[in-house]
């Protein structure tokens, strides 16, 4: 009896422990948007495309949360029948579901805001799906003829105030990211990353990630994942190795334990 309780203490101080170490702060595939604000501005894109702002579409995902944006971020419908001649966005990896987001890097500074409270952990970890594509309307296309890999910078800055923003206060830590050539315009080619930035020297738990598309014409971005956590690129998907394995032995022992009181 004693050893069970041991064995449980000690199981559930590792899993809080795990728990402690890292927080999910936000999960998005983009696959839920307002069809209502959708279609209120595809305009020249039909049906496969609306330049409606990211909060009109995803308001409210979860609730009370806000994008921040500069220009226009488009969302792309994948799959559907009237960009490019009828073909459509195609995505041969199936990464995509049916809808993902996209940005300009040349003909507009496009940019997107996501602003957190990450307490006192150290790093923001990011992950996300990057791929080139094109639009052949609204000015485009804008990926230049053969094709050019994508190349984002994902910045963290301080925010003291909380607002949602672009990027206004101290520059914490930023990493630039770069996908790979498509084989077609309307054709995504996805790249998966994760990232780390460091939160040392902000304020007070307030921070925001800026994400700034820097070459590729125009890109689409996709599957985001964003945990604070102690550890770098702990994106909090799967359990360490070791502490994994520990709780599999106290389960095994304290299942032994009570097989052999019981027989």
């Amino acid at each position: 009896m004693k050893l069970n309780r041991i064995l449980l203490a000690a199981m559930l101080a590792l899993s809080a422990t795990a728990t402690q170490a890292s927080v999910l702060l936000y999960s998005q595939n983009f696959e839920n948007p307002d069809l209502v604000a959708f279609n209120a501005n595809t305009g020249f894109g039909g049906k496969d495309a609306s330049f409606s702002s990211v909060n009109d579409i995803y308001a409210n995902q979860p609730a009370g949360f806000t994008f921040a944006q500069q220009w226009t971020v488009e969302t792309l419908r994948v799959g559907g029948s009237q960009a490019w001649g009828g073909a459509g966005f195609q995505d041969p990896q199936s990464r995509a579901g049916s809808y993902v987001i996209g940005m300009l890097s040349s003909a507009n500074d496009d940019r997107l805001g996501l602003s957190f409270n990450i307490g006192a952990y150290k790093f923001f970890n990011f992950q996300l799906d990057i791929s080139s594509i094109d639009l052949d309307f609204w000015g485009g296309p804008f990926v230049p003829t053969g094709g050019l890999a994508p190349s984002f910078r994902l910045s963290l800055y301080d925010n003291p105030t909380g607002v949602a923003n672009v990027g206004t206060a101290t520059l914490l830590d930023s990493v630039d990211i770069t996908g790979v050539l498509s084989s077609a315009p309307n054709v995504f080619n996805w790249t998966n990353h994760i990232v780390g930035l460091n939160t040392t020297g902000n304020t007070n738990g307030n921070v925001t990630l800026v994400i700034d598309e820097l070459v590729g014409g125009y890109s689409a971005l996709d599957n985001f994942r964003i945990v604070a956590s102690d550890t770098q690129g702990d994106v909090g998907q799967v359990p360490e190795p070791a502490a994994l394995a520990l709780l599999g032995m106290g389960m095994a022992a304290l299942g032994l334990s009570r097989r052999r009181r019981h027989a």
